[in-house]
């Protein structure tokens, strides 16, 4: 189908961000659209960003930001949503005639992607988060802003985790929220045990040599469980192998990523030619 009008580009930004497989899913939606767009990754270390957005404002007509960029990237900003902008987290960029406006999409991609995974709406129930870095602060304020009742949040880096659970409590005083550290197992049993849903959110799992964040064995046969990382990690075979719900990252990437689509484009996303694309390019085939 012929492309018509002048092309735009669009990026993702990280440091590294060689691995991203969002360029295959967005040019898949691109050309499912007929829209004459063209979609890259771009390496950007943070202390690059200031040059990084003055181009982006006369060469790009959005991008996405990733690891480690999410919070250093706002203070170039013109504006952003109120929430990302409280949270420190941006992961979608708007070019509006030069001026540029961030916000987040991550949460409702992974609120998509548990609708899609497990049928489960959100708002009423209780979730566990491991792990509590810049990802988690998108999620965790999407989360409470949707109506889930109690947020948990275990880290390697308590003081993190507190700090989190303080700014959650401030925005929404009627949310339940309680922190400890990752290692305090008797803890995270108990946030479990009260948790509907727990959320991998830590960098383990990344490598196969890597370790699980916690041991597979506290994870309880009725709860929820999606790993953000894309692969099969250790906790996610445990889960399998033992009857426990579960889900990887890749839904959460196709929905955050058709969010993106449609703020810049205005049209509806071509979900199913996007999730064909990003799971070819994962897999190695499509599916």
């Amino acid at each position: 189908m012929a492309q018509k009008g002048e092309k735009k580009y669009y990026a993702v930004i990280g440091h590294p961000v060689g691995h991203s497989l969002s360029p295959a899913m967005q040019n898949a939606a691109f050309e499912a659209c007929s829209l004459n767009g063209e979609y890259t990754a771009i390496d950007v270390a943070p202390e690059d960003m200031g040059a990084f957005v003055a181009r982006a404002r006369t060469s790009l007509a959005g991008f996405n930001i990733t690891v480690p960029n999410k919070g250093a990237v706002i203070p170039f900003l013109d504006e952003a949503e109120p929430l990302a902008a409280l949270q420190g987290s941006v992961n979608t960029v708007i070019n509006r005639d030069g001026v540029l406006y961030g916000t987040s999409t991550d949460g409702y991609g992974l609120e998509a992607a548990l609708k899609e995974a497990f049928s489960l709406e959100i708002r009423g129930h209780s979730v566990t988060f491991i792990g509590c870095g810049g990802v988690v602060k998108a999620l965790a304020f999407h989360f409470a802003s949707a109506g889930v009742k109690k947020i948990f949040l275990l880290n390697r880096t308590f003081g993190t985790a507190q700090a989190l659970c303080g700014a959650l409590q401030e925005r929404f005083p009627s949310l339940e929220c309680s922190c400890a550290p990752l290692g305090d197992e008797s803890s995270l049993s108990g946030f479990f045990g009260k948790s509907d849903l727990a959320v991998q959110c830590t960098s383990l799992g990344l490598k196969e040599s890597d370790p699980p964040p916690i041991r597979p064995e506290l994870l309880p046969s009725g709860i929820l469980f999606f790993d953000t990382i894309y692969r099969r990690t250790p906790l996610l075979q445990y889960a399998e192998e033992h009857g426990i719900r579960c889900a990887n990252g890749l839904g959460m990437l196709l929905h955050q990523g058709a969010k993106s689509f449609s703020l810049w484009t205005g049209k509806e996303a071509p979900v199913e030619a996007m999730r064909r694309a990003l799971y070819e390019a994962f897999y190695g085939n499509s599916r």
